[in-house]
């Protein structure tokens, strides 16, 4: 009778065992999931423009802040009557309450008189700054941006323009 028992006991545990082991796969499922937002975008509203000034037999900077505030030095002068003083003015829009970057000119942009006498730009500057970038409130900001204008000893008069625009870059973070 154990033995039969035994005999029972041993062939349940085969036919039982034997079903855990055939269990080789399983199935489950997954949805998946994609967040679109508007397509950030940049568009010049005002280019920069340094106005009047008056060089000297020494070389001199004018340089324009992102707020539009001019200071000069070496032998560049600037007169009472300013002309057209103005930062690069852009529209940054995308998706409410996003941050993004800003990337600003990394070389000298030339301006020319078309008369062969040459100026050059540098050091550029932005409001927001490159550090801290800015946030998209209602979808929109106001990105404005400034430089340094040098300017040689005895430049020759005239009206200096970029025969290339400059790029600002705008950029999701």
């Amino acid at each position: 009778m154990k033995k039969n028992l035994l005999s029972l006991v041993v062939i349940f545990s085969i036919i039982t065992g034997g079903k855990a082991v055939a269990q080789t796969s399983a199935t489950a499922t997954a949805n998946a999931t994609a967040g679109v937002v508007t397509p950030i975008t940049l568009t010049k509203t005002v280019d920069l423009n340094f106005g009047i000034l008056v060089p000297s037999g020494t070389p001199g900077t004018l340089t324009l802040t992102p707020m539009g505030i001019r200071t000069h030095a070496g032998g560049v002068s600037v007169l009472s009557a300013t002309g057209m003083v103005t930062p690069a003015l852009f529209a940054v829009s995308g998706e409410s309450g996003y941050a993004f970057g800003i990337t600003l000119p990394g070389t000298d942009v030339i301006l020319t008189n078309g008369g062969g006498q040459t100026m050059h730009v540098s050091d550029f500057v932005s409001f927001p700054s490159v550090a801290t970038g800015g946030t998209l409130v209602g979808g929109v900001h106001t990105l404005t941006v400034g430089g340094m204008l040098h300017v040689d000893a005895n430049q020759a008069a005239g009206i200096y323009t970029s025969q290339t625009p400059f790029s600002v870059t705008v950029n999701y973070n």
